[in-house]
């Protein structure tokens, strides 16, 4: 199982998240590119390791596991997914 941002991240991308991630597995950062142009933030499924510290810091609790990810937010999970899958 892994974590799944989901849509209250749009526009927000706080990246209290990120600051608190041990394996660096949410990305665009602020310093990376593309991060300006990112409507959301993302969270890798391969490198997350379930250790619930991004969804502790989210302050606007857009991150849920993704075995409880709410049905109007189902699409989130590809998202994220397929944010890895495409070439940077």
């Amino acid at each position: 199982m892994t974590y799944v941002i989901n849509e209250p991240c749009i526009g927000e991308k706080d990246a209290s998240c990120v600051e608190v991630c041990p394996v660096d597995c949410i990305h665009p950062t602020p310093g990376e590119p593309g991060f300006d142009a990112a409507e959301q933030l993302h969270i890798d499924p391969e490198e997350c390791i379930d250790c619930d510290a991004c969804v502790e810091a989210c302050p606007v609790d857009a991150i849920t596991a993704e075995d409880s990810v709410p049905d109007q937010w189902q699409k989130y999970i590809d998202i994220n997914a397929n944010y890895y899958k495409e070439p940077k």
